[in-house]
C-alpha cells in the first residue's frame, strides 16, 4: 500500500530562470541592501563567480555551501562581511532570483488531492540555499503548509542521487522505499537515486523531458501533474 509521496521541486512543481544577468541582478540588489562604501560593483561580483568554477568544485553527490562561496567572492575584492551583513547580501539577492521561480498552476491541488488520499508529502530538493534562505520562498509559495517535511541538500550536505537525501525524507514522513513514491524530473538526481533506494519513480515531463545519458528508467512517467495521481491511485490499489 502506498504511504508517501516525495517531490522534486525545481523543474517538478515548479520552474525558475537563471541566467547571468539575472544572477547580476540578484547582487546588485544584495550591494544595495549592505549600503556601504567599499563594495565591489555587482558586475565584478558576477564576473567572479563565472570565472571561478572551482569555487563550486566539489565531490560529485556533496552540496555546496553557498554562503562561504559568496564569502570568498567578498574577500577576493577586499571585503570582509560580518556573518549578519554576508545573511543581508543572500537574503536580498535571493528575493530577486525567487521572483523568477513560477509555481505549476496545478501544484496545489495536485497535493492536496493526495493529502486526501491519507499520503504523506515530503519535498526533496537539490539547492545551496540554507533553509532559513528558502523556506521564506516556499511558505509564499503555499508549499510549506502542504507537505509533511521538506529535506534540502544544503541541510543534509549531500545531493540527489545521494541516498541519504531519501533516506531522510523516508524518515520523516515514516514511510518504507516499497511504500513510496518518488516524483522528479532529473533522469540522474531524481529516477537513479530514488530507484536505488527502492522507491518508485515517476519522471516528472511536464516542463522538459530529460534526455541525460544514464541507465535507468523510471516505472512512469507523467505527462501533467495530474497524471501523477492516475500512478498514486494504481499504487494505492496494488499490495506491497
Amino acid at each position: 500500500m502506498l504511504k508517501a509521496v516525495l517531490f522534486d521541486w525545481g523543474g517538478t512543481l515548479m520552474q525558475d530562470e537563471w541566467s547571468d544577468e539575472i544572477a547580476l541582478e540578484g547582487h546588485a540588489a544584495g550591494l544595495a541592501a549592505l549600503a556601504r562604501e567599499g563594495l565591489p560593483t555587482a558586475e565584478a561580483l558576477t564576473h567572479f563567480l563565472s570565472e571561478h568554477e572551482e569555487l563550486f568544485a566539489i565531490a560529485a553527490e556533496d552540496e555546496i555551501d553557498i554562503a562561504a562561496v559568496m564569502r570568498r567572492s567578498f574577500e577576493h575584492h577586499g571585503v570582509e562581511l560580518e556573518d549578519d551583513d554576508l545573511r543581508l547580501f543572500l537574503t536580498a539577492s535571493h528575493d530577486v532570483w525567487a521572483s523568477y521561480y513560477s509555481l505549476a498552476s496545478s501544484t496545489h491541488a495536485l497535493l492536496e488531492a493526495l493529502r486526501s488520499r491519507g499520503l504523506r508529502l515530503a519535498l526533496v530538493s537539490n539547492t545551496a540555499s540554507p533553509d532559513w534562505l528558502l523556506r521564506p520562498v516556499l511558505e509564499q509559495q503555499g508549499l510549506v503548509e502542504r507537505v509533511d517535511a521538506i529535506v534540502l541538500s544544503s541541510e543534509v550536505g549531500k545531493r540527489k542521487p545521494h541516498p541519504a537525501m531519501f533516506e531522510r525524507a523516508l524518515a520523516e514522513v515514516d514511510a518504507g522505499p516499497a511504500e513510496s513514491l518518488h516524483v522528479g524530473d532529473r533522469l540522474d538526481a531524481d529516477v537513479l537515486g530514488a530507484s536505488r533506494v527502492g522507491l518508485h519513480t515517476v519522471q516528472a515531463v511536464w516542463f522538459r523531458a530529460d534526455e541525460v545519458q544514464v541507465d535507468v528508467e523510471p516505472d512512469f512517467q507523467a505527462f501533467t501533474q495530474m497524471d501523477v495521481l492516475n500512478v498514486v491511485d494504481r499504487l494505492i490499489a496494488t499490495p506491497t
